[in-house]
């Protein structure tokens, strides 16, 4: 069996959770017996290619898979007409409108084809342009490669539009794999319809539906409206293998507890600053870290400051690789406090490492670890309560320690993609 693969990212350059997971898939499948190629729309050539082929988007000219662009972009069907060109317009006038519109995108585009596009692979302003970008490469590269893959994959509402794009160019069925969703990024009231309406559409055209967890599940069948016949749930796993124990010189006696993740509001860091804030009034043995960065960083520094714990708490900025590692061999307790996480990643890779994790209700990874302590995220007194726990008694931090272990070197990413491998297997037996 082969998978034609579409990914946003992959380590050692990743800015969160995707990369890492994206990793794990395709070593596992290999494992399995499933050979992949992975685009993705900028590889840097440092990527481990062991276990799957990678192709960097940025490396591809659009060519001419069709007979026109006109015949290229309505099989695709990612023409984007923007809402507020008119906001008020009689039927005539829209349609002038749309018509307009549509000229000029198949002369914009018709300029592309036979050229390379250089993205960025980042999270930037132009995210959505190079999104519809990838769709077009992506595109391209399927009908290049169509006799050596018999299914398409792709990765979170970034690739979608890609994947809808293989499968309407090649007919081969499509998988998308949901490691997130609008309503995890936001509430509600917050959810960007641009990129609730990609997801949608991605979800729709799939021939199936993975998601990393029931909580992400729900999500689907209830906000997007998809068929819960279509939709499964492959939880994440960790990887162990070339991970070995790291030493390293710890600078004080202080116990370290640590938040490790994007610095953003579906992460929760105010709750974690909270709970430390009364941990600190309890005892001053103990050190807070948060690693990471996002758009509440200098927020979350500024609450540090107001609560008076600024000699307590330290910020290292965004860390990767073996930073991260280390990271976790210098903490006594790791917590995950997520308003809305699909899965999580992280408390896995800090149990494996011998670390103790307190982690949020609201996280798909607390379907499957059941010696992590769990809390809501907005209850900071029973947060605290745990974190003060850990770190004063050491027959429970010791039991959560060993359990946890055990319990986490049974999420093998081998065994999680044996049931994807179920999945793809279903899908083309139908």
């Amino acid at each position: 069996m082969r998978v034609l693969m579409f990914g946003w990212e992959f380590p050692p350059h990743i800015a969160g959770g995707l990369g890492t997971a994206c990793e794990g898939i395709v070593k596992g499948l290999a494992y399995n017996g499933v050979e992949s190629i992975f685009v993705m729309p900028s590889a840097s050539g440092d990527e481990d290619e062991s276990a799957t082929r990678i192709i960097n988007a940025s490396d591809v000219a659009v060519d001419y898979v069709t007979e026109s662009v006109e015949d290229f972009l309505d099989k695709v069907k990612f023409i984007h007409v923007d809402s507020n060109l008119i906001p008020y317009a009689d039927p005539e006038e829209f349609s002038k409108i749309v018509e307009d519109e549509r000229a000029r995108q198949v002369k914009d585009f018709r300029i592309s084809f036979g050229q390379k596009y250089k993205f960025s692979g980042k999270y930037g302003a132009n995210l959505l342009e190079e999104v519809a970008r990838y769709a077009m490469v992506g595109g391209t590269i399927a009908m290049q490669h169509k006799d050596e893959f018999d299914i398409i994959h792709a990765h979170d509402w970034l690739t979608y539009l890609a994947g809808i794009a293989a499968k309407e160019l090649t007919g081969k069925p499509l998988v998308v794999h949901v490691h997130a969703t609008s309503f995890d990024r936001g509430t509600d009231d917050m959810v960007d319809s641009r990129v609730y309406s990609i997801e949608r559409r991605g979800m729709e055209a799939a021939d199936r539906v993975v998601t990393v967890s029931d909580l992400t599940r729900n999500i689907v069948i209830n906000k997007y409206g998809i068929n819960p016949d279509k939709v499964v749930t492959c939880h994440n796993a960790v990887d162990f293998s070339g991970r070995e124990n790291i030493e390293v010189e710890r600078g004080v006696r202080d116990k370290v507890v640590t938040f490790l993740g994007r610095i953003t509001f579906q992460k929760g860091p105010e709750y974690f600053i909270e709970a430390a804030a009364k941990v600190l009034k309890r005892t001053k043995g103990v050190r807070f870290v948060m690693a990471g960065s996002g758009d509440m960083m200098n927020r979350s520094i500024r609450m540090v400051a107001r609560l008076g714990i600024s000699d307590r708490f330290h910020f290292t900025g965004f860390l990767r690789g073996a930073d991260v590692q280390k990271m976790f061999a210098l903490s006594d307790v790791y917590i995950m406090p997520s308003v809305s996480e699909p899965f999580g990643i992280s408390p896995l890779e800090a149990m494996r490492t011998g670390v103790p994790s307190i982690i949020s209700h609201q996280s798909g990874a607390a379907e499957v670890l059941k010696y992590a302590l769990k809390v809501d995220f907005w209850d900071v007194d029973a947060m605290a309560d745990d974190i003060y726990a850990l770190l004063t008694y050491p027959a429970l931090a010791h039991f959560a320690t060993a359990q946890g272990y055990d319990e986490v070197n049974e999420l093998k990413w081998n065994n999680a993609t044996a049931k994807l491998k179920k999945v793809y297997e279903s899908v083309l037996n139908q």
